[in-house]
């Protein structure tokens, strides 16, 4: 089985404001998936967050996943998207 067939890339842009990685990690953490590995920068006042995350254990489908995400990114007013590993890897291979 392929390494990454469990893990996805989450990415997370917008405004700066309190509480995006808690809100995120709350989500990921309720759902069994778990954080393999995190980064973040904020330029100018925008946020971008970008994680690797292991969903072996996840609760819910990867879609459910994927619509739980861009739903709390539309609460607290940024982009949150949810892809596979494998997918990530091939769109952005040179």
């Amino acid at each position: 089985m392929n390494e990454t067939a469990d893990r996805a890339v989450i990415t997370v842009v917008g405004k700066d404001t309190v509480g995006i990685i808690a809100r995120v990690c709350t989500y990921l953490s309720e759902n069994e998936i778990n954080v393999l590995d995190i980064s973040q920068t904020i330029v100018s006042g925008f946020f971008n967050m970008m994680m690797i995350v292991d969903m072996k254990n996840r609760k819910q489908s990867f879609s459910d996943c994927q619509r739980g995400l861009d739903q709390i990114g539309e609460e607290i007013g940024v982009s949150i998207k949810c892809q596979r590993e494998e997918i990530f890897e091939m769109m952005h291979r040179i």
